[in-house]
């Protein structure tokens, strides 16, 4: 079986309780009898081999700092100082060099899920937020500065700053760009 089948038959019976019209459609476009559901399969059994014990580790170091940045922008939607965490610019403190070196290889406004994000290193402010179980990390939520990008609705001060698309910022800019022209090249 090739990469690409494997990816197919995991996926769609991993995201079937979840999606459960879309992964059943994708399983029939692929299986064409009728009485074959994505929901009679069991998960597949996933070879040991397949994992890849030092990336699961980094990642499960980024995950553990992320935890402290959404509770900390939890507490900001339950006070009403955030709709949503596109609102925040969070300033993240790490006082431990090698997770901060590993979390520094990382954009974290997209892990997050934030408009911006400011890595630190050193010990947060004392009104900083932490969780015990994740020590050396804190976090001080900000709002985000700027303007929304009608595209992303990332708050950013760039915004409109392309004359030409007046409500998106650079990047959706260009994206917006690159979309048009392939579609005029295909008309």
């Amino acid at each position: 079986m090739t990469v690409l089948n494997h990816v197919f038959s995991c996926l769609t019976a991993w995201l079937a309780p979840i999606m459960c019209f879309t992964m059943e459609e994708a399983w029939l476009a692929r299986n064409e009898d009728e009485d074959a559901s994505v929901h009679l399969r069991q998960f597949p059994d996933v070879p040991a081999q397949w994992q890849d014990v030092a990336l699961a580790q980094k990642w499960e170091k980024i995950r553990k700092v992320r935890r402290v940045v959404t509770g900390a922008l939890e507490i900001e939607r339950r006070e009403k100082r955030i709709g949503s965490s596109l609102e925040a610019a969070p300033e993240i403190f790490i006082v431990d060099e090698a997770l901060y070196d590993l979390a520094a290889a990382y954009d974290w406004a997209e892990i997050a899920i934030t408009s911006q994000a400011t890595l630190v290193a050193g010990e947060g402010p004392a009104e900083a937020f932490r969780l015990d179980d994740v020590p050396g990390v804190s976090v001080v939520p900000k709002p985000a500065k700027g303007k929304k990008c009608a595209r992303s609705w990332k708050i950013l001060p760039d915004v409109g700053s392309d004359s030409e698309f007046p409500d998106l910022t650079p990047r959706d800019a260009e994206a917006v760009r690159q979309f048009d022209a392939r579609r005029m090249a295909a008309e």
